[in-house]
């Protein structure tokens, strides 16, 4: 893929409906992870250009978008999601350059966009207030209205998902958005964009700044006239953001990783569990949020487990995007050198297994191999921090009750899986694991954009997806009106 094949600049804002290179006139280097070449500059927006965005937000809510019928806004969004499957190969080819996860992922995340707009532009004339039942000669009732100007500030590992759960959500809930995508991979963030624009939103309603997070994301973070934050990313960044927006007394909404394990007990269906036990992990070079990186399995059937978990891992192929195998390339090399500091600390730890990395990879990529690792405790440096590569440990243990201490043993709590075909066993470990999202015998529910998501603890708090995603990106507002 070349820049020049896109049908949008890669190195303007798209702020109040229109192209604009940033205000300083600097750009940034746009790398291919495949390869580590240099392939393009994106717009390196700053403190100006978020305040530009924010103006025009501001002037949306008051404008045309601010008008627009809650039916008219689901239009719209449902208008732009077929637009998004119009461009389903091209979208999918862009992600997959920018990002460096296989093609077939990528595709995967177009289509994941397009249903949360499908989603949300259905949801969006369906958010209902209540009546209470108060005092004689009151009628009380609420309403849900929007923040107004929303920033949202989206990682580099699933842009297009990301972007889908919760600008798809701040819109149909009729909040302006100003988004701020991160500088290592922001093509389809600029994309969507363009397809907006092409769908007819109105001019503000959708701003796009590129830049660092520590120009324009920390503009957007502390800026006065943003009403809510919406951030996804690391723990010491999502605690400055909401160090940022509390001085403006702003709700956030912060999803911030995990290290979430998957509990396999003695009776699981382990041709069942399989895919899911490896899938989880290593899916998009294992950066993902809610990756499962520790499996927790009964001493019972530890050594036959592992066993196929290992040839599995050995059947894994690692390359550039484009070839389409198992694993594509880590972001960067910044990533690929924190994930290889991680496997230096393990070096005492067993290595049940590794996949390979394809002859085809360029040099200049930022690969690593898929890593197994056997033997490992609970308290070890790889069994608690969140590595955002992929890097699987296999914990043993004796019973229910150290397995839900283990799985309970990290400060993160995001998601979590059972395998077990005891009912008593699943709704008891299900109750007791400290996570956002509980799994029974699966792992993900294929994707589930109606199903709430978010996590607790340095996971983060709040919830996107589903209808709690517009009540997060809404607020109460209570009517007690007094009969004459």
């Amino acid at each position: 893929m070349t820049l020049a094949a896109l049908w949008y600049p890669t190195d303007k804002c798209f702020i109040d409906g229109r192209w604009q290179p940033p205000a300083n006139g600097k750009t940034l280097p746009l790398e291919n992870p495949s390869t580590g070449q240099v392939i393009g500059q994106i717009a390196r927006g700053s403190k100006d250009d978020i305040d530009a965005a924010v103006a025009a937000a501001t002037a949306a809510r008051t404008g045309d978008w601010g008008h627009l019928p809650a039916f008219e806004r689901g239009r719209l969004l449902g208008h732009m999601g077929r637009l998004v499957l119009s461009h389903v190969d091209q979208l999918a080819e862009i992600e997959a350059t920018d990002v460096g996860k296989p093609l077939k992922q990528a595709r995967a995340d177009v289509l994941a966009l397009a249903r949360y707009l499908e989603f949300y532009g259905g949801a969006a004339d369906k958010i209902m207030g209540e009546t209470i039942p108060y005092l004689n000669g009151y009628t009380v009732y609420t309403l849900r209205e929007p923040h107004g100007v929303t920033g949202h500030i989206i990682p580099w590992n699933y842009p297009m998902q990301i972007i889908g759960r919760s600008v798809g959500a701040a819109l149909a809930m009729g909040n302006a958005c100003v988004l701020k995508p991160a500088e290592e991979a922001c093509l389809t963030a600029l994309a969507f964009a363009a397809i907006a624009d092409e769908a007819g939103f109105p001019r503000g309603a959708i701003n796009v700044v590129p830049g660092l997070g520590t120009e324009a994301g920390a503009a957007l973070s502390e800026h006065s006239g943003v009403q809510h934050i919406s951030f996804t990313g690391s723990v010491p960044v999502g605690g400055l953001i909401q160090t940022a927006a509390a001085r403006n007394v702003v709700p956030v909404t912060l999803e911030l990783g995990g290290k979430s394990p998957q509990l396999v007990f003695e009776d699981a269906d382990l041709d069942a569990a399989l895919p899911y036990l490896v899938n989880a992990g290593i899916q998009n070079a294992g950066q993902t949020c809610s990756a499962s990186s520790r499996l927790l399995v009964h001493r019972s059937i530890h050594d036959q487990l592992l066993d196929r978990l290992a040839a599995r891992y050995r059947a894994l192929r690692v390359g550039p995007a484009m070839s389409d195998l198992d694993l594509g390339p880590l972001i960067s090399a910044n990533q690929k050198s924190i994930v290889a500091g991680y496997l230096a600390k393990g070096r005492d730890l067993e290595c049940a297994a590794k996949g390979e990395i394809s002859q085809s990879a360029p040099t200049g990529g930022h690969y690593i191999a898929p890593t197994l690792l056997a033997g490992v405790a609970p308290d070890h440096t790889l069994a608690r921090d969140e590595i955002f590569g992929p890097v699987q440990v296999v914990i043993p243990f004796d019973d229910e009750e150290q397995a839900i201490a283990i799985a309970n043993g990290t400060d993160f709590g995001l998601v979590a899986s059972i395998w077990t075909n005891s009912g008593a066993r699943q709704m008891r470990a299900a109750k007791a694991i400290r996570a956002g999202q509980i799994f029974i015998n699966n792992y993900g529910a294929g994707g589930g954009v109606e199903l709430p998501f978010g996590g607790i603890g340095k996971s983060g708090h709040g919830r996107e997806k589903g209808f709690e995603a517009l009540y997060g990106f809404s607020t109460l507002k209570t009517i007690a009106a007094l009969h004459n």
